[in-house]
């Protein structure tokens, strides 16, 4: 299977006759692709990304996409922490979840055209407001990348080494690319220090626990975050999300 079907020499060649464009490149580049394509593209042709923040998008759409193009936020889960083509999987959106970003003035039509897109790739579809959308992928996306890279920041190279798996696992996703987690964290910061202030509430109190030598407390830390995620592996298999 070739990787693929057609490629253009410029942006005009590229996205004049599309129905659908998608942009794949980092976050602040956005508001320059808007604007180029503003009235290249066909006044029905739907704009979307595969970004990891919704807001600024679709602020930037609003300003730059004038001309009638569409503009609806795409977030698919998947993927990991490598990127190039040698990385590419042809399951890569098989039972992956995928978020649409909307706002009240989102007409349904492009937004059920684009379910189906996705869909066809093997999707599950969820639908969230770019709000929304950035404070939970603070949580659950952003956040945890700062702690893997905190981690491995604060671990003596050496000390490494001996690490077994589950440094490995903890700190997976500390290997993606620099500049691109650069944009999606700048993207972010509002929600991002909130999830960091809880992270070190949750420290601080394990800190005191462990000072105060007290058995009870670090067990009810230690088993609270265990049965929450139980919880939601549990989830996951149901949604088969996980095998």
């Amino acid at each position: 299977m070739a990787i693929a079907g057609e490629i253009a020499d410029d942006l005009p060649a590229a996205v004049s006759n599309a129905d659908l464009v998608i942009l794949a490149t980092p976050i602040f580049t956005f508001e320059r692709y808007f604007a180029e394509i503003n009235g290249l593209v066909r006044s029905n042709c739907i704009v979307t990304d595969v970004g990891s923040t919704k807001v600024l998008p679709h602020r930037w759409a609003s300003e730059q996409l004038t001309k009638g193009a569409i503009y609806i936020g795409s977030h698919p889960i998947a993927g990991s922490e490598q990127r190039g083509v040698e990385f590419a999987r042809d399951d890569l959106f098989v039972d992956a979840r995928c978020i649409l970003t909307v706002t009240e003035a989102t007409n349904c039509q492009p937004v059920r055209a684009l379910k189906r897109f996705w869909s066809a790739l093997g999707c599950f579809i969820e639908t969230m407001t770019p709000t929304e959308h950035d404070r939970v992928l603070a949580n659950v996306s952003h956040l945890p990348h700062v702690i893997a890279a905190g981690l491995v920041n604060a671990s003596d190279p050496v000390d490494m080494k001996s690490a077994g798996k589950g440094f490995l696992d903890s700190t997976r996703i500390a290997s993606g690319p620099a500049n691109v987690w650069t944009d999606v964290l700048l993207a972010n910061t509002d929600n991002l220090v909130e999830g960091i202030d809880r992270v070190v509430t949750e420290l601080a109190a394990i800190k005191q626990a462990l000072k105060a030598e007290d058995r009870q407390a670090i067990e009810a830390f230690l088993d609270g975050a265990r049965k929450k995620r139980a919880a939601l592996v549990k989830y996951k298999i149901r949604k088969k999300e996980l095998l």
